[in-house]
């Protein structure tokens, strides 16, 4: 399999890095700034000898490059946060053109065993109600957007299976928090790969579940896994299809 690297920043070269590592050849980088691309723009010439694109970039390109992607019909990985009010648009785009494409907020499968976790937890927290409901999430200092993907793909979780609770809240509060309300807050400084927590809190005690990257490898290794998975295959799939197949559910 050949995958053509959209976006060359930290992702981009660790998802170049691990695609090596497991024998996948790199037919392209394309990037509009980066000294090592081998080409600035998505282009029948740059996607020409790729399998699989695989899509780090920019939450403003994110529905061009589906568009692109897809009218050359390659299949696509998208990693690209920020974008999610397009989805039912990519959804057409790809079933129209009919190439296949996954997408998820965060491609790590720590991160998505820790999905299945909450999701878990929230079902037993339903049924208890001195349990309050937060979180946080930390990021790195240049990342784009706010709250992460991962967050948000948290917190739908959490409303999907706690009943009391069904708007979430991302955004400073200078109020007291309303009964029906989950607050989801977010941090940027440093280096932080990516850290995500889910805290159910009652008079008693307090449980924490946490996930903590260490590095992007957890993160590229998802990616390029997600690469290899939808190589071949037509229709809009989620890391969840993907997900399915590897616990067996």
């Amino acid at each position: 399999m050949k995958i053509a690297i959209i976006g060359y920043g930290k992702m981009g070269k660790s998802i170049e890095q691990t695609a090596r590592q497991r024998k996948i050849e790199i037919a392209s980088i394309i990037d509009p700034a980066a000294q090592r691309a081998t080409h600035k723009e998505i282009s029948r010439e740059s996607l020409q000898n790729a399998d699989v694109c695989v899509d780090f970039s920019i939450p403003s390109t994110a529905i061009e490059n589906i568009k692109k992607i897809s009218a050359l019909n390659k299949n696509i990985v998208i990693g690209t946060t920020g974008w999610y009010d397009k989805i039912a648009e990519a959804e057409n785009i790809i079933r129209n053109a009919g190439n296949g494409m996954i997408w998820s907020g965060n491609f790590s499968i720590g991160v998505n065993m820790f999905f299945r976790i909450i999701e878990n937890a929230a079902k037993i927290v339903d049924k208890v109600e001195d349990y309050d409901i937060s979180g946080y999430e930390i990021h790195h200092k240049m990342k784009a957007d706010s709250p992460s993907g991962t967050a948000e793909m948290i917190g739908k979780i959490l409303l999907s299976n706690i009943r009391r609770k069904d708007n979430l809240v991302f955004d400073r509060l200078n109020r007291k928090i309303e009964p029906n309300e989950l607050h989801l807050a977010s941090i940027r400084y440093g280096n932080v790969p990516g850290t995500h927590a889910v805290n159910f809190d009652s008079s008693a005690d307090t449980i924490e579940l946490k996930h903590t990257a260490r590095t992007r490898e957890g993160f590229a290794l998802g990616a390029v896994m997600a690469a290899e998975w939808i190589n071949g295959k037509k229709g809009f799939y989620s890391i969840n299809d993907m997900m399915d197949e590897i616990i067996k559910e």
